[in-house]
């Protein structure tokens, strides 16, 4: 694991658009298409506004989340909305979302379709990541119904359930996570510094981040 520390968080956001978007266009040099997966939530947001009008060929980046919440596109809960929003809009409107949701009352109801389509985009050329103080990142949280199933099982989306979480989730499992051929962690405040020097020596049970922490890099800044 490699932590880069930010003087502030607007800086962090700006240098992390700037490296993503550099890790894309390199990737678009050797690939017909690439993969393109972030975190839905507040923090990813700026990074978001900074990358949708970078010079690249939007058209051959496939874009996916990392989890989504089982909400329609509507609510202000869907990751979905957020990227629409914010991500898949000026040059970036021209990139293939591919999708985690689909109407029907369970993700399991879904799940095989989701799947399949999700799998011809795998392994995800860029990856983007959040962490949450209790250690979750994407959608695999501690204590939840299928943790051990997200953690070491060989299917590539998950259907969640955990406490705390108001709905059920569908994410991406570790196995993907750790396939990314690059992969980033965005986190803020000195809570969340303090949470990842904690997992740093927990359990993927006790702290799902730790599962995916080799090979990532750590973006932080206080505030």
């Amino acid at each position: 694991m490699e932590l880069k520390r930010y003087p502030d968080s607007e800086m962090m956001m700006i240098d992390l658009a700037d490296t993503l978007a550099s890790e894309l266009e390199n990737a678009l040099l050797t690939h017909d298409h690439v993969s393109f997966a972030v975190p839905g939530g507040t923090t990813p947001g700026p990074i978001f506004d900074n990358i949708c009008d970078a010079r690249l060929d939007w058209d051959r980046v496939h874009v996916m989340l990392t989890d989504e919440r089982w909400v329609d596109e509507s609510s202000d809960r869907s990751n979905t909305r957020l990227l629409r929003q914010r991500l898949l809009t000026g040059r970036a409107a021209a990139a293939k979302y591919v999708p985690l949701y689909a109407t029907a009352d369970t993700p399991e109801e879904k799940l095989p379709d989701l799947q399949a389509a999700l799998d011809p985009h795998l392994p995800v050329s860029v990856m983007l990541l959040g962490m949450g103080a209790d250690m979750h990142t994407a959608s695999i949280f501690p204590g939840a119904d299928q943790l051990h199933a997200a953690l070491h099982g060989d299917a590539t989306l998950v259907a969640m359930r955990a406490p705390g979480a108001p709905e059920p989730r569908i994410t991406l499992s570790a196995k993907v996570l750790n396939g990314a051929m690059s992969r980033h962690i965005v986190i803020k405040g000195a809570d969340k510094l303090e949470a990842l020097e904690k997992a740093v020596h927990l359990s993927p049970e006790e702290a799902p981040v730790a599962a995916i922490l080799a090979g990532s890099t750590v973006h932080w800044a206080e505030s």
